[in-house]
């Protein structure tokens, strides 16, 4: 499984963001990568709607909370990443 990415649409994001759009998304990436990791290498059957929901909470978890407030993440792409993790098992 490639490593999951966070990308930021433009469109979405007031002038603040858009500024700082390059590194809320590395910010947001590293904290996915470390939830996936640790999702892989802890899973134990779970399903992928679960899978899926721990992604989001561990990943919001990894971020300062005033990023994890306004952290929205696509739900399709969360279950995406959590499909490959349960496929892996």
């Amino acid at each position: 499984m490639a490593e999951p990415q966070v990308t930021l649409d433009p469109r979405s994001l007031n002038v603040v963001e858009q500024k700082l759009r390059g590194p809320l998304e590395d910010q947001l990436t590293s904290a996915l990568q470390a939830a996936t990791e640790k999702i892989r290498h802890s899973y134990a059957g779970e399903s992928v709607d679960e899978v899926a929901a721990q992604l989001v909470e561990r990943t919001k978890a990894g971020l300062h909370h005033d990023i994890a407030d306004g952290f929205t993440p696509d739900p399709v792409q969360m279950r995406r990443v959590a499909e490959a993790i349960v496929a892996e098992h």
